[in-house]
């Protein structure tokens, strides 16, 4: 799974015709080392059809602050540059499958 780095790769990310996937990071946080391979299990899964990134918030403060990230993990759906969905804290392998393909299915 590949992580956004700066603004500009989240725009040129956010710019395609896809559902995007953001997750909100950091690496000291438990939770977030705990949603990180259900997340990558996701993006695995969805591959093709769902464009999965994940932001670490302590290196991308700018972004964090753009998407008004005040706890971690965060969760983030988009279409058409839109969020569609926000989750906050950690979610499990079921709520996150079931909400993203509800997103294909719109």
């Amino acid at each position: 799974m590949k992580a956004i780095e700066n603004i500009k790769e989240y725009e040129l990310t956010v710019n395609q015709e896809k559902t995007v996937l953001l997750d909100f990071y950091a690496d000291w946080c438990g939770p977030c080392q705990v949603l990180l391979p259900i997340v990558e299990k996701l993006a695995d899964k969805y591959e093709g059809e769902i464009i999965v990134r994940k932001v670490n918030v302590d290196q991308n403060p700018a972004l964090a602050q753009k998407f008004k990230v005040r706890s971690i993990p965060a969760l983030f759906i988009i279409k058409d540059k839109e969020i569609q969905q926000r989750l906050v804290g950690l979610q499990s392998e079921h709520t996150l499958d079931k909400m993203l393909r509800e997103q294909l299915a719109a």
